[in-house]
């Protein structure tokens, strides 16, 4: 299965000038743990709830205060719309996440892929990301 095929296309965007109080809102409102954070029509970063929390919260921002721009994830991992979706969970394998920005050829951005996604395509691949993503040792 391609990543087109398992990917979402619903994609919340924010400027980078979000406070994380408004982002946090946001992502309760829609249910969504990721934000693409775009500037003059390009994606420069991704804001997830882990960097609400460990960034933000733990890291003693103020979340009215504190920007998107200052605890988004810069250089997201991503993958390509047509790639197969066993390349996609390599590459959050390897880069230890469970969300991977999906890009077109032209380097716009175009869904989103998550771990939730790959479990629709196969239970053995979303756990194998799944162990890999997990911050604790097993």
């Amino acid at each position: 299965m391609l990543v087109k095929e398992a990917m979402s296309t619903k994609i919340e965007t924010i400027a980078p000038n979000t406070t994380v109080q408004e982002c946090a809102r946001k992502m309760d409102q829609t249910g969504i743990g990721l934000l693409a954070v775009w500037e003059n029509g390009k994606v420069i970063g991704v804001l997830t709830d882990r960097d609400i929390c460990c960034r933000a919260v733990a890291g003693g921002q103020d979340p009215a205060i504190a920007t998107a721009r200052d605890i988004m994830s810069r250089n997201a991992a991503s993958c390509f719309e047509d790639q197969d979706c066993t390349e996609a969970a390599r590459i959050m394998e390897q880069k230890h996440v469970r969300r991977l920005t999906v890009m077109n050829h032209k380097d716009v951005m175009v869904g989103l892929l998550s771990v939730d996604d790959l479990a629709r395509y196969s239970h053995d691949l979303a756990g194998a990301v799944l162990e890999a993503a997990s911050p604790w040792p097993h």
